[in-house]
């Protein structure tokens, strides 16, 4: 099916919903499996993979030794031949030690063969701060995977899309990088702002890929974010209530991105704010402002980017508070357009 609200609810975690979509998918094809560090006996430092294993087993959930290259390798090649790998990259910043294996391998095989071959993997990954780890573990790196053709982007803010999107991704014949916020999981030692936990459905169900989410309506002005910043975003609309009528949009996914929600929002409202937990320069937030003006520039009267700073995330946590960006910067923000 594919709409989740004509089917059974119940309210779910994004990390329950990540893992009932991967468990419902491993159980209709022996194709699926899950291989990464910690996957397995941990249940990921995130719960992205936790109780798998127990329905699974160890051949179907793959606790792995600490060479991103060896296992994302293994799952190109595993993908080649027909199988529909998840490998989990504990977290986006490492993608470094992988990248040939990611950007050479995953998302060029397609294309270097001529359709000769698919990639249809699942990357799964770990994106975003607000924890006090530092600098080699708390970036999003949303438009550095973007920006690489081949591969596309997804990065769910709520549970109910985290389950469609993980369906779609390992149904999908081409390689897709799955990106969850850290903050939005519902673990226990890291609370979750209010919304990403909500009602789910009982059945299988997809979210198509390219499908912005309007997640709140309004006349004045629009606020283009996605991830933990949805939250934040709707924190600050919220909050100007009565002063000023913010429509929200969650992108849901980067590649393919929805610019015509984009578009079609900015000719209503005229202001445009893009939030990004990414860096300022050469990202998500200059290509959404980039698209904006080269669909609408007659559209818009004033355009404002809300975004982490060029400079490595700080491990200290008023350091780290001050640079990510929060409900007040966004507020802000939404005032400047409208003066």
């Amino acid at each position: 099916m594919s709409d989740s609200e004509t089917a059974p609810e119940r309210e779910l975690t994004m990390s329950r919903a990540i893992v009932d979509a991967i468990a419902s998918e491993m159980r209709a094809n022996d194709d699926v499996f899950v291989m990464g560090e910690d996957v397995a006996d941990y249940g990921g430092i995130f719960d992205s993979t936790e109780g798998l294993l127990e329905e699974f087993g160890r051949e179907k959930i793959m606790d792995v030794p600490i060479s991103e290259t060896g296992f994302i390798g293994a799952a190109v090649g595993a993908a080649q031949v027909g199988m529909r790998p998840i490998a989990e990259l504990m977290f986006a910043d490492f993608f470094g030690v992988g990248m040939d294996q990611i950007y050479n391998q995953m998302a060029k095989n397609t294309y270097m063969s001529g359709s000769g071959v698919r990639v249809p993997m699942v990357l799964m990954t770990a994106v975003g701060g607000t924890y006090n780890d530092a600098a080699q573990h708390s970036q999003t790196l949303y438009g550095t995977f973007a920006h690489l053709p081949g591969m596309k982007v997804v990065v769910p803010s709520t549970a109910a899309d985290a389950k469609g999107l993980m369906h779609a991704a390992i149904r999908d014949d081409d390689p897709v990088v799955y990106m969850f916020h850290k903050r939005l999981m519902g673990i226990g030692w890291m609370p979750a702002p209010d919304g990403p936990k909500t009602p789910v459905s009982d059945e299988d169900y997809t979210i198509e890929f390219g499908n912005a989410d309007i997640k709140r309506r309004g006349d004045d002005v629009t606020v283009v974010t996605l991830g933990l910043h949805v939250h934040r975003a709707l924190e600050a609309a919220n909050d100007l209530d009565g002063e000023i009528d913010t429509e929200v949009i969650d992108l849901r996914t980067l590649v393919p991105l929805d610019t015509e929600t984009v578009l079609d929002s900015v000719r209503k409202t005229g202001r445009l704010v893009v939030v990004d937990e990414d860096y300022h320069s050469f990202g998500v937030s200059g290509e959404i402002v980039a698209r904006a003006a080269e669909g609408g520039l007659d559209d818009l009267s004033a355009v404002r980017r809300v975004t982490m700073p060029d400079t490595p995330i700080p491990y200290a946590r008023p350091l780290e508070q001050e640079v990510n960006p929060g409900a007040d910067d966004i507020a802000d923000a939404i005032r400047g357009v409208t003066e």
